[in-house]
């Protein structure tokens, strides 16, 4: 669950967000504006950045806070590109809370702050996919 540090250099906030098999670790901090994910900038880290940038920044301007002010550090494995983009954009989410407990209201409204449970259905035996059957035959 979402965690408040204090360290001797500087306060950060924690959180994880979750999306299918993806696990986005958010820390926030006081900065002046950088993001980095996995160590490397988004631009460089998600092919299409723009989108990605837009999607996992959207708690920010529902909250009227500007992402300029904080410095974002993102630690993110598992799954595919979008699911991790969603991941991480439910960690920025539930870390904006530890830093004004006021923002749970439009972020609850805008739905930011439910993990979508949604999995991959297991595979059953004597099926070619988890529904799919074999196509039948007369003869």
């Amino acid at each position: 669950m979402p965690t408040k540090t204090k360290s001797k250099k500087q306060q950060y906030y924690q959180a994880i967000g979750r999306r299918k098999t993806a696990v986005a670790s958010v820390r926030i901090q006081a900065g002046e504006g950088k993001i980095l994910v996995n160590k490397e900038e988004p631009t460089q880290y998600f092919e299409h950045s723009e989108e990605a940038l837009k999607i996992f920044l959207e708690p920010f301007k529902v909250c009227g806070e500007e992402a300029g002010k904080f410095d974002i550090s993102i630690k993110v494995k598992g799954g595919g590109k979008k699911a991790q983009i969603e991941a991480i954009r439910l960690g920025i989410a539930r870390a904006l809370i530890l830093i004004n407990p006021e923002f749970r209201t439009t972020l609850k409204k805008m739905g930011f702050l439910t993990r979508d449970p949604r999995q991959k259905e297991r595979k059953k035996p004597g099926l070619k996919r988890a529904r799919r059957a074999p196509q039948w035959s007369k003869r």
